[in-house]
C-alpha cells in the first residue's frame, strides 16, 4: 500500500479503493498459505478492476460524469470468480469514457508527460508503477495490447468469449475481458483463476487449459505482419520489428511476410480498414445505452465525444450493421483457415511509443485486428522506441488461447 500513497497522486491510476477490505482479504490468504490450502495459485494477489466491471465494495463509474458514486452492489461474474480464487481486489481503476473516449487523466509512469493508452488506463498505469502486480481490463478496439505496450507490462486478451462478461458494461460485439500483469505467466494464471469458476461468455468455451501457465514451445512457422499501420510506424519501432525477425531467424524460425509468401500477403491486404470497419460497429453497439443515456438521463453529462458515436449510431441503418457483421465474420473464417499455413503471427503491438499529452490514448492500428478477428493476442514489452516502452505482439487462433501462450512464452525466451 507504501507504493499506491507514495504514486497515486503523480499518475492518478485508480478511481476508488478498498484499503480495508484488501487488508482483511490479504489476511484470510495468508492464514490458508500457512495452512498449506491456498484457493488457487493467485491466492493473496492484489489486483485491480477495470471501472467498468462491477464491484460489490465499490462504485463502478464506467468514466462517466453520468454514474459518478453509483453502484450495483455486486461483483461481476470476473470479480466474483477472483474473490473466490482468493485474489485480493484492491482498487477499481481508471478507464475513459464507457471505455471509449475521452481519456480521464491517467498519466503514463514511464514520463508523466504521456498518455498510458486507453480504456484500460489505470489498470496498467498501476502495474507499469508498481503498485500492484496485476488487475483486468477489457479490449475492443486497442484496449489492452496498446496501453500494454505504452507502458512496458504484460497483457492477455483472450478469445472472443474468453472471459466471461456478466456484470460488465464493456458489451460491444467485439470486447473480451483481458489481464495485466508484470509477467507473462500471472497474465494466463489470473484469467484461468477466472473461466476455471466461471467459463467466459454464455455459449463459449471460455479460456482453458491448465491452471499453471502453459509451457513454452517455439512456433515452427511465424507471419511476420506489417499491417497498414508500417507507413506511419516510427523508425525506431520499425527496426525492433526487423530485429525481432532476426531473433526468430537464428532460433530457426521459419519467418515469412507478404513479400515472399502469398498466403501472409494475402492476410495483410484482408487486415486493411479494420479501425473503420470496428468504427462502424461499435457506434451501432453503442447506440443501446447511448439513446437512453441521453434521452432518459442527462445527455449534458455525455462527453461531445459520446454524443457524435450516438449521432453515428442514429445514421445507421440495421442493414448497414449487418453488412459490416458479415465482412467480420468473413475476416474470421479466412483467418481461422490459416492455422495450417502458420502457427501464430508476430507484430508490433503499437506504431510507436505513448504519444504525449493526456488527451490522445493513441493510434489502435496494430492492435485492432485481434478485436476484429476475435483471436488471442499477448503484448510481451521487450522492445523500445525513442526510450519508451514497446511491445512485441503475438496473435494466434480463436479458441486456442494456450497455444498461443506457449509460442507467446518462448518467443519471450529469446530476450531473456
Amino acid at each position: 500500500m507504501a507504493s499506491i500513497d507514495a504514486q497515486e497522486g503523480d499518475i492518478g491510476a485508480f478511481v476508488a479503493t478498498d484499503l480495508k477490505g484488501a487488508k482483511a482479504a490479504a489476511g484470510e490468504s495468508d492464514k490458508r498459505w500457512q495452512a498449506g490450502a491456498p484457493l488457487s495459485l493467485i491466492d493473496g494477489m492484489p489486483l485491480c478492476i477495470k471501472d467498468i466491471m462491477e464491484t460489490a465494495s465499490m462504485p463502478t463509474e464506467q468514466g462517466s460524469d453520468l454514474f459518478v458514486g453509483w453502484r450495483g452492489n455486486r461483483d461481476s461474474a470476473a470479480v466474483a470468480a477472483l474473490r473466490e480464487a482468493g485474489a485480493v481486489i484492491v482498487a477499481k481503476a481508471v478507464t475513459t469514457e464507457f471505455a471509449a473516449q475521452p481519456a480521464r487523466g491517467t498519466r503514463n509512469p514511464w514520463d508523466l508527460s504521456r498518455t498510458p493508452g486507453g480504456s484500460s488506463s489505470g489498470t496498467v498505469a498501476s502495474i507499469a508503477a508498481g503498485m500492484l502486480p496485476g488487475g483486468l481490463g477489457t479490449q475492443g478496439l486497442g484496449s489492452t495490447i496498446r496501453p500494454a505496450s505504452f507502458c512496458g507490462v504484460f497483457a492477455f486478451k483472450p478469445s472472443f468469449g474468453g472471459i466471461n462478461r456478466g456484470g460488465s458494461f464493456d458489451t460491444i460485439s467485439q470486447s473480451s475481458t483481458s489481464t495485466f500483469a508484470a509477467t507473462l505467466e500471472e497474465t494466463w494464471e489470473i484469467a484461468r483463476a477466472i473461466t476455471a469458476r466461471v467459463g467466459g461468455d454464455p455459449g463459449f468455451m471460455g479460456v482453458s487449459g491448465p491452471l499453471e501457465a502453459p509451457e513454452a514451445e517455439m512456433p515452427k512457422r511465424v507471419a511476420l505482419l506489417m499491417t497498414e499501420g508500417w507507413d506511419r510506424t516510427v523508425d525506431d519501432a520499425k527496426q525492433a520489428l526487423i530485429d525481432a525477425r532476426r531473433k526468430l531467424e537464428v532460433a530457426g524460425v521459419e519467418v515469412v511476410d507478404k513479400t515472399n509468401d502469398d498466403s501472409a500477403a494475402a492476410l495483410e491486404k484482408s487486415l486493411e480498414g479494420l479501425l473503420e470497419l470496428s468504427g462502424g460497429l461499435n457506434n451501432w453497439d453503442f447506440r443501446w445505452p447511448m439513446n437512453t443515456y441521453a434521452y432518459d438521463m442527462d445527455i449534458n453529462k455525455m462527453s461531445p465525444e459520446a454524443q457524435e458515436r450516438l449521432v453515428a449510431a442514429e445514421a445507421m441503418t440495421h442493414e448497414d450493421y449487418q453488412a459490416l457483421v458479415l465482412k467480420r465474420k468473413g475476416l474470421r473464417s479466412s483467418y481461422d483457415a490459416l492455422q495450417n499455413e502458420f502457427g501464430v503471427c508476430v507484430t508490433l503491438s503499437a506504431p510507436g511509443p505513448a504519444p504525449e499529452g493526456l488527451k490522445w490514448t493513441g493510434d489502435a492500428v496494430y492492435a485492432v485486428p485481434s478485436s476484429v478477428l476475435g483471436n488471442p493476442s499477448y503484448s510481451l514489452p521487450v522492445l523500445e522506441a525513442e526510450g519508451m516502452p514497446l511491445g512485441l505482439q503475438v496473435m494466434g487462433y480463436a479458441d486456442q488461447d494456450a497455444k498461443a501462450f506457449s509460442a507467446a512464452r518462448a518467443i519471450l525466451g529469446l530476450y531473456n
